[in-house]
């Protein structure tokens, strides 16, 4: 009987019991996570912050599950070490011996060092469940709180925290808010609609030190501060991948198996490295469906199964304040390297479509969501840009593709 241990239990985590059990119904599988909840879904902590989401609405599987998928769950405890001679997972002194190992341990918080901020009550990270409860259950409306970041965490967090006061100020030291997946002039869009919103931004800058009530600035300003975020980013949570030795880059290294440079040693989600199909690179892909896909296929083959994962490639579509964000692909490309980008703005919405030899290779949309499924398909389906009807930059629509594709499209078939 075969010993799949598993270290991770959000989305890559459970994909991977799944498949698992598709393919082994009597193999022993553990789940090791230090979070003592059950696995739920952690894009919503931002809603739960805001009040719209409550507890039992958290939960990514039923409570039956772990019985379900008979799972042996060892939730709030950390695995400290793998002994991948002896293949043990230790956590603490406990032992969890393996024949197959899945490393799905996800992202930790990059926290910026801000002089005399560490140890303090009124500072968090907001990356996990228990950090939108503290902030939920801790911040009044006479707070003034700041977020030292203006990335997809930092700006989640503060429309969040707006829900809880009036006085929220986001501090970026980019030129942009959201600067990974929108460029300046759909950056400056968002962060004006947050100005308008009461939300403050203050870009170009960081903080440097914190007295608990005031947070002092690079340049030399000072804001009043009684909650401080720290949002700068994450990094791939490596540190036992990079103990035992195994290939690193910015994560892990995998195969197209989600396999490590360790044969019995599986990674998948954030903590990593993945095959950018838009550029041909490799990079951490920190998306939800891309850590699905992963665990999918590292469950596959772990239970003997022969799926595969080629790459994928960055994706977003969120919304602040109503305003609703659509990225795909290779948004901000290098200069001189080929690339055609074209750009319209039309009053709160905004279109960039950047292509390459024949091929859509990403683009961005600002309040035209209406458009984001069918250029997402052609920017993961690689259909060249001569086979459609018109100009995808203009009026753009499912009639703009041949009789054949647009079959295949609407009914997974070829056209008779």
């Amino acid at each position: 009987m075969t010993k799949y241990v598993i270290i991770g239990n959000s989305a890559a985590g459970i994909a991977a019991v799944e498949e698992i059990r598709k393919n082994d119904d009597k193999g022993e599988i553990i789940v090791i996570s230090d979070e003592s909840y059950r696995t739920y879904s952690r894009p919503l902590i931002s809603y739960y912050l805001k009040g719209k989401v409550e507890d039992k609405n958290m939960y990514y599987r039923g409570e039956s599950f772990y019985e379900d998928m008979k799972v042996n769950a060892v939730l709030g405890k950390k695995a400290t070490k793998i002994d991948n001679k002896k293949k043990i997972v230790y956590c603490g002194e406990e032992k969890f011996p393996y024949d197959k190992l899945l490393l799905a341990t996800g992202s930790v918080p990059f926290v910026p060092p801000v002089e005399g901020a560490e140890g303090r009550d009124n500072v968090y990270t907001f990356l996990k469940w228990d950090d939108a409860k503290a902030l939920r259950d801790n911040v009044t409306k006479d707070d003034k709180a700041v977020v030292i970041g203006g990335g997809l965490i930092g700006m989640k967090a503060a429309e969040g925290l707006h829900k809880k006061t009036d006085n929220v100020t986001v501090v970026e030291l980019s030129d942009r808010v959201l600067m990974t997946i929108l460029d300046p002039v759909a950056g400056k869009m968002i962060a004006d609609s947050m100005e308008a919103n009461g939300i403050k931004c203050v870009l170009g800058d960081t903080g440097v030190k914190y007295d608990g009530e005031k947070l002092y600035l690079k340049s030399g300003g000072v804001l009043d501060c009684t909650v401080l975020v720290m949002a700068v980013g994450v990094r791939a949570n490596a540190e036992l991948a990079r103990e035992i030795g195994l290939e690193m880059g910015r994560g892990i290294v995998c195969n197209e198996f989600q396999q490590t440079s360790d044969p019995d040693i599986y990674a998948a989600g954030d903590v990593a490295e993945s095959f950018d199909i838009t550029d041909g690179k490799r990079r951490v892909l920190a998306l939800l469906p891309d850590a699905v896909k992963q665990g999918k296929v590292a469950g596959s083959h772990m239970a003997g199964g022969e799926r595969r994962y080629d790459g994928g490639y960055p994706m977003n579509a969120i919304d602040f304040f109503g305003n609703y964000i659509t990225t795909c692909g290779l948004i901000n490309p290098p200069e001189g390297e080929g690339y055609d980008v074209r750009v319209k703005k039309d009053g709160a919405k905004y279109r960039k479509i950047v292509t390459k030899d024949n091929l859509l290779c990403g683009y961005i949309l600002v309040n035209e969501p209406n458009l984001a499924g069918i250029l997402t398909s052609m920017v993961s389906d690689k259909v060249p840009l001569d086979t459609l009807q018109g100009d995808i930059f203009e009026d753009f629509g499912l009639m703009s593709f041949d009789k054949d594709v647009r079959f295949r499209k609407l009914h997974g078939g070829d056209a008779q």
